[in-house]
């Protein structure tokens, strides 16, 4: 069961399906997409339906598939405490995603995610098309990196932070908790928790 319909809900459906595992269908707040087939997996409902959740646990799992990080932080929790499990991960055939890895649950890994040795990932990220993380890099949980990013070894992602599309950071660096990185910039240097940077070299907004 996918929780969310819109680009990265499809996203996980597509890759699901590419692995051969069986979709039993979406499930989205908003209400004018209920019904909606996407091939032949139809949006069953709301994300909070008890007539669906009382399957996960007992005949399917589930995945959470929404970018905002409020939301996926609550219905993880409502995952955790009522039906007593965790997301599965999602990741593409065309991912390389090292044995020497480490990986939490609930992880997007899409097309052409490169995941290095000795990398660490959380719990819950979104790796978008194209994302490298190299060796010895560590991400926090609820981490958000955008297609084509690179994340160079031994970098350190603390939760919640937020990578746009196409930049890169140089080894070393720390971005801290909830951090935000404007797509396109190169991050030379370490960036404080909060702080939303920009440009290359990334500079405080």
């Amino acid at each position: 069961m996918i929780f969310g319909a819109g680009s990265i809900g499809l996203t996980a459906l597509d890759l699901f399906q590419r692995n051969g595992v069986i979709v039993y269908g979406l499930l989205d707040d908003k209400k004018e997409l209920h019904g909606q087939e996407f091939g032949d997996v139809s949006v069953l409902g709301e994300t909070d339906d008890d007539g669906f959740l009382k399957l996960i646990g007992q005949k399917c799992e589930a995945f959470i598939a929404i970018s905002d990080t409020r939301v996926r932080k609550r219905l993880v929790k409502m995952l955790n405490e009522r039906r007593k499990v965790q997301p599965v991960n999602a990741i593409h055939d065309k991912a390389i995603v090292s044995a020497l890895a480490t990986l939490g649950h609930g992880n997007l890994v899409a097309a052409n995610v490169v995941v290095n040795p000795y990398a660490r990932i959380g719990q819950h990220c979104l790796l978008q098309s194209g994302v490298v993380i190299d060796s010895r890099a560590r991400l926090g949980d609820y981490v958000h990196v955008g297609t084509g990013s690179i994340i160079s070894s031994n970098v350190t992602l603390e939760d919640g932070a937020f990578i746009g599309t196409g930049v890169m950071i140089v080894a070393g660096v720390t971005v801290g908790k909830n951090a935000r990185i404007g797509a396109g910039s190169v991050v030379i240097e370490d960036v404080d928790a909060n702080l939303t940077v920009f440009g290359n070299p990334a500079k405080p907004l």
